[in-house]
């Protein structure tokens, strides 16, 4: 074989968005781009906020001596002491500059913390639904995905169903807020009821396990809602998130992570994710996105066009008969499949040209996800599409 069994493994169960997102390739070649509805892929549609023109535009008329070259692994200090002063006025907590690193996106930042925490066969706790590479980052440090799911009405934490699941050799729980593919917010009380739990298992028997909060969109939230800082409430607490969403640069990689100041093995941690950071070869954060994302820690996209289009999409499906909760923020709808079979689902829609995920590439077997960061005409195109497969399937809205 030409590449490594696990890799060939892997591939042939990897992501169902990639999968879904080709056979839209296929089909807008055969049908034309106007008549497919493609609903797979969380690439945002909106442009970075206009400061970050300005900003780039400055750099690169008047160029910094020096500003391509290596810097430390853990990034600028200017920089990240942006992003530190940001968390401090979150969280309430003084954040500092050693408490950053600067990653390439959050996929990097969450194999930089889990290569540093992990060792080989330790579980590392993911909440259903969840984002599938999880579990291949999990498996890339030689860790054991353990899944468990939310509550199945609402998609909050169970927290009862998370303390049974904890072990001898849990190491972490990844909690996603807002969720992907959910768009549920955990509340603070959740939280804090989580931390309460780990810091129990702590005082009591020493054993150290990490909330590993990854938060991409925690700016894009909808009807006054916010995101709760997690440092405050659960102690031994990291921050892995990117600019991807909230400044629209998926294609940049330029995000962080963060070590909650109050664990009290922050400095060891930082010194190991540090290293982890160069010999994964990362190396450092994109220099130039550094520079810019140092002036917009407190800049987001415009979130009313993700707000209507949510609007929009839930008040006709849930017309037609389609069931869900609706999410908080994100931009993402995770409804249930009207077929106990939510692959067979996906399939059908597909003759109706609209692209879907089945929920089983989130480890949620009977729900579909809808992305809709999406152009707004796209939306309402689809209308009479997702109305004929309403009926194909059963619905009476």
């Amino acid at each position: 074989m030409a590449i490594a069994m696990k890799i060939a493994s892997h591939i042939s169960k990897s992501s169902w968005i990639r999968k879904m997102f080709e056979e839209g390739e296929r089909l807008r070649q055969e049908f034309g781009a106007d008549r497919i509805y493609d609903f797979t892929l969380g690439n945002p549609d909106v442009e970075p906020p206009e400061l970050f023109g300005r900003e780039l535009l400055e750099l690169v008329q008047n160029p910094l001596p020096g500003m391509h070259r290596y810097m430390n692994n853990a990034g600028y200090a200017e920089t990240r002491s942006a992003v530190a002063s940001k968390l401090s006025a979150d969280s309430g907590l003084t954040v500092g500059a050693e408490h950053i690193i600067m990653t390439c996106g959050a996929g990097g930042a969450l194999n930089v913390v889990l290569k540093t925490i992990l060792n080989p066969a330790e579980e590392v706790i993911i909440l259903a639904p969840f984002f599938v590479e999880y579990k291949f980052y999990i498996d890339n440090h030689g860790g054991v995905p353990v899944e468990v799911w939310t509550d199945h009405n609402t998609f909050q934490l169970d927290i009862a169903a998370i303390e049974k699941a904890i072990t001898t050799k849990t190491r972490a729980i990844i909690i996603c807020s807002p969720n992907n593919p959910t768009g549920v917010i955990y509340p603070a009380e959740s939280l804090k009821m989580l931390g309460d739990v780990l810091k129990k298992i702590y005082d009591r028997t020493g054993h150290l396990i990490y909330v590993i909060s990854d938060e991409p969109y925690s700016r894009i939230v909808f009807d006054g809602q916010h995101v709760p800082n997690i440092f405050p409430l659960v102690e031994s607490s990291i921050i892995v998130t990117s600019h991807s969403k909230d400044l629209a640069l998926p294609g940049e990689r330029i995000g962080y992570l963060a070590a909650n100041p109050r664990m009290a093995t922050t400095l060891q941690f930082m010194e190991g994710a540090v290293f982890s950071n160069r010999v994964l070869g990362f190396v450092n954060a994109p220099a130039l996105m550094q520079r810019l994302v140092a002036k917009l820690q407190n800049e987001s996209v415009d979130i009313t066009e993700y707000q209507a289009k949510r609007d929009l999409l839930v008040s006709k499906l849930t017309g037609m008969g389609f069931s869900m909760v609706k999410p908080d923020g994100a931009f993402y709808l995770f409804p249930k499949s009207p077929l106990a079979d939510d692959v067979e689902f996906v399939k059908i829609a597909q003759k109706h040209h609209i692209l879907l995920v089945p929920g089983s590439g989130f480890g949620a077997p009977g729900f579909f996800r809808i992305a809709y960061c999406v152009q707004r005409d796209v939306i309402e195109r689809s209308i009479p599409a997702w109305s004929a497969l309403a009926k194909e399937v059963g619905l009476n809205g």
